[in-house]
């Protein structure tokens, strides 16, 4: 019997990436982080395509697409994100990787050299994929789809406490700011904007934990 494809979308520090991980493992299945990956180019980008004022030239950027490999490797139960063979796992949570990568992911050039690699580790099921288009545009034959929501105030709090844990230094009101604006960009770009699937079950987690949050996916997958 073939595994379901689940696709988990919503906004920043709604929990997506380290619940997907959770379910996987519970349901035997295969997670991909794809806003890791969106990251990872923005990465790549702000070591090798920045102009002469510092910021990310999308052009140079564009033209370097050859030069990125990005792969997912298994350690001790855990996937970690490689660009080149090197781990970037903490690099990408940086603020200045979070700063830049909206800009970065609603490129369509982006989005286009990502959209396959995405498509195609789900097309033998047994996958579970979360980020922003998920439902809507990379996986829209999916066998289940969520929306993860919070309040700003409660994502503000769990984003500063995850850059704390990484030992990166930041600024509450900062990071209320960096997630706001990220909203509005990743919420109106033209190329695949963050928007719940019509049919996707929408999950608002601002008063659950994430071992609540968890459990509720789960019993719409036992039931449906």
């Amino acid at each position: 019997m073939k595994k379901p494809v689940i696709a988990i979308d919503g906004y920043s520090s709604t929990g997506k990436s380290s619940i997907s991980k959770i379910i996987a493992d519970k349901l035997e299945l295969i997670h991909m982080d794809t806003g890791a990956l969106y990251r990872g180019v923005t990465w790549f980008a702000l070591q090798h395509c920045l102009n002469e004022e510092n910021k990310i030239d999308l052009n140079t950027l564009f033209s370097s697409l050859k030069q990125i490999h990005l792969e997912f490797k298994n350690n001790e139960g855990t996937l970690i994100l490689y660009l080149n063979n090197n781990d970037i796992s903490k690099e990408i949570r940086t603020n200045e990787v979070s700063d830049n990568v909206s800009l970065v992911a609603k490129q369509k050039e982006i989005r286009d050299f990502l959209l396959q690699s995405q498509r195609s580790l789900a097309e033998k099921g047994g996958v579970i994929m979360d980020g922003r288009d998920i439902g809507t545009v990379v996986l829209p034959n999916a066998d289940y789809k969520f929306f993860l929501t919070a309040s700003i105030d409660e994502r503000t709090n769990r984003r500063f406490l995850e850059l704390q844990g990484l030992g990166i230094e930041a600024d509450k009101e900062q990071v209320k700011q960096n997630l706001i604006e990220r909203d509005k960009i990743d919420s109106e770009r033209e190329i695949a904007p963050l928007k719940q699937a019509d049919d996707a079950i929408v999950i608002d987690n601002s008063n659950l934990t994430k071992k609540e949050t968890i459990e509720l996916i789960l019993s719409y997958i036992k039931k449906i």
